[in-house]
């Protein structure tokens, strides 16, 4: 980097779009992905993905066929890897909503080099929650019972004050609206795909998906207006829908769950596990896809502030449900989190400090924010505690007021199996997303590009 990069970085002033793009090239360069063929690295990915997504599907099947009992629940943890792997999916699709909405009303333009696939990461991320949500009632073939309808039950309703019920709405509130946006998003780089197409069959499908797109002043000032009415419908969702998923646990009476800090440390929690993903992502795409120009190092240094802002949120979330359990006078609150750190499952719990609360400290140096092997590797390890917090929170119920009901909860191979299918399902849902849509917001990026040329100049 050139000393005049380092001075006009130090003052704000680095455009988000580097090499001197001309609005023809970023086009042409953000769309190279859907026109040429996928490559051999593509092709290996997604049949690996493919793959696994087929084996959890034979997987789902065979426990529907024998039931519950070849899993690890038991009477104590009646929930098991399921509830872990769906408040760890919703957690990642928190990203998507926070980058798209919040960031855009604040008009931070480093958003737009990365909300496309955030977006679709969250509704890829939303989807696989779902599934998990859908086969842990046990008879996922009654899952539309969840929705309360006119029915032939008689008197036969969902439970109202039941948390699980407050999911149903808040998943599916969340999913409709972040499908919307996403979707809405991508109609004008949909219409340069109609354009640009000369297969027949394709430039069909993208005219009806254009939803006749002619890119006229009057359809880009309903553009403005529809996406700042969405943004401002989502922003309220980055809160609600974590705090809701919190409280599942924060309305129990187990102690561990029963308390008033779930509901912002998991909020933050999302947000931290999210912009991790997104890294990760990120990473990988501006490789394969070539988008090095487009996902600039200031992209990825903003996002690993977020993620060293939230880890220290998280962090003392921790320290707080300590000093909490012992300020409280509470027995049974006190033993559920010393059994946290020092009992049975006292290996998780060291995992998730040393992931969430450790790893993200080496983001206090500017060098290793702007490193992409550190912040490729601090991202996998916030996933992979951010997973064990949510593993440690539900399975140290195993020991609750009455000592005759304790047991372990040891997972079996399908346990392990369904998780690593999780990542199946994400990971087939956004390789084909690669290919056929562009992975960056051409006509948000072109707008950065002036704000930036009439800075520079």
């Amino acid at each position: 980097m050139s000393m005049t990069t380092l001075v006009k970085e130090k003052l704000g002033i680095v455009p988000l779009v580097e090499g001197g793009k001309t609005y023809k090239q970023v086009t042409e360069e953000i769309l190279k992905p859907t026109d040429s063929f996928p490559t051999s690295l593509w092709w290996k990915a997604f049949i690996l993905a493919l793959t696994v997504t087929i084996v959890d599907l034979g997987i789902i099947g065979y426990l529907c066929y024998e039931g519950l009992w070849i899993l690890g629940v038991n009477n104590p943890v009646g929930w098991g890897f399921f509830i872990v792997n769906f408040v760890f999916w919703i957690g990642i699709g928190h990203a998507g909503t926070l980058i798209s909405a919040v960031l855009f009303l604040f008009r931070q333009g480093w958003r737009t080099g990365i909300n496309r696939a955030a977006e679709a990461m969250t509704i890829f991320a939303v989807l696989t929650a779902a599934t998990t949500l859908i086969i842990h009632i046990g008879r996922p073939w009654l899952g539309f019972w969840l929705f309360p309808y006119p029915n032939g039950r008689g008197p036969m309703w969902v439970n109202f004050r039941s948390p699980l019920i407050w999911d149903t709405f808040a998943v599916s509130t969340y999913l409709s609206i972040s499908l919307v946006f996403w979707y809405i998003g991508l109609v004008p780089d949909i219409a340069a795909l109609r354009d640009r197409s000369t297969h027949k069959v394709k430039k069909m499908i993208y005219s009806a998906m254009s939803l006749g797109w002619v890119g006229s002043n009057r359809a880009w000032s309903h553009y403005e207006i529809v996406c700042m009415l969405l943004a401002a419908l989502s922003t309220p969702l980055v809160l609600s829908v974590h705090t809701i998923v919190s409280f599942d646990f924060a309305v129990s009476i187990l102690p561990g769950w029963h308390t008033t800090i779930l509901p912002p440390y998991f909020v933050a929690g999302a947000i931290f596990s999210g912009f991790a993903m997104v890294v990760t992502l990120m990473v990988i795409a501006r490789e394969v896809f070539n988008l090095k120009q487009f996902i600039t190092l200031k992209h990825l240094e903003n996002m690993n502030k977020v993620i060293m802002v939230t880890g220290l949120m998280v962090g003392y979330a921790y320290g707080s449900e300590f000093f909490i359990a012992w300020y409280s006078g509470n027995e049974y609150e006190g033993f559920a989190f010393v059994n946290r750190a020092f009992g049975p499952y006292a290996w998780a719990y060291w995992i998730m400090i040393s992931c969430n609360v450790l790893t993200p400290q080496v983001f206090w140096f500017e060098s290793n924010r702007r490193n992409i092997k550190v912040m490729f590797i601090v991202s996998i390890f916030v996933n992979i505690g951010m997973w064990f917090e949510r593993f440690v929170i539900v399975m140290t119920t195993h020991r609750d007021f009455l000592p005759s009901n304790w047991a372990l909860y040891i997972p079996t191979f399908y346990d392990f199996a369904m998780l690593i299918g999780t990542f199946g399902i994400f990971f087939t849902l956004f390789l084909l997303f690669c290919r056929v849509l562009p992975v960056i917001a051409i006509a948000e990026v072109k707008t950065v590009m002036v704000q930036k040329e009439g800075v520079k100049h």
